[in-house]
């Protein structure tokens, strides 16, 4: 299995991580890949990080006005 990397900044950046770590560069990239994905895996989902804002436009109080076709469609010149 081969692994090209054309970019100048991702080859300097996994150089730097080897260096640093004193480990050959195959073991650099997975070291760096499992780390973004155990940091993926253990962010929130999207409904968990939107879930205070539904909950804070939920809690307004309705206005009891229906939404006005013909205004909005003023505000786009229709």
């Amino acid at each position: 299995m081969a692994l090209h990397i054309r970019d100048a900044e991702t080859d300097r950046l996994v150089r730097l991580l080897a260096e640093q770590k004193g480990i050959p560069l195959t073991e650099a990239i997975k070291v760096a890949v499992r780390n973004e994905l155990e940091r993926e895996a253990q962010r929130p989902a999207l409904w968990e990080r939107l879930k205070p804002l539904h909950e804070r436009v939920a809690a307004r109080p309705s206005t009891g006005l229906e939404a006005d076709k013909a205004f909005f469609d003023g505000l786009n010149d229709e």
